[in-house]
């Protein structure tokens, strides 16, 4: 996920200090850092608003980006 080690970087931030963002260990947010361990919803959540972002900003999602499948989603 390259995108938390950029935020992190960009403010000269410790994987200790977002570690203890996001109430976990800095063994464990290295291991989400490098893409070896999922992040969860509640921690992702923590992180976006840490850093101000969206969750799909983190998650590497684009920008506007239409939520829901377009066959199922209600008419107006």
């Amino acid at each position: 996920m390259n995108r938390i080690r950029d935020l992190r970087e960009d403010r000269d931030l410790s994987q200790a200090e977002i570690a203890s963002v996001i109430k976990t260990t800095q063994q464990q947010y290295s291991k989400i850092e490098l893409g070896k361990a999922d992040i969860s919803g509640e921690k992702l959540k923590l992180l976006a608003t840490f850093y101000n972002v969206s969750a799909d900003y983190i998650l590497g999602l684009p920008e506007g980006m239409p939520y829901g499948n377009s066959k199922t989603r209600r008419k107006s």
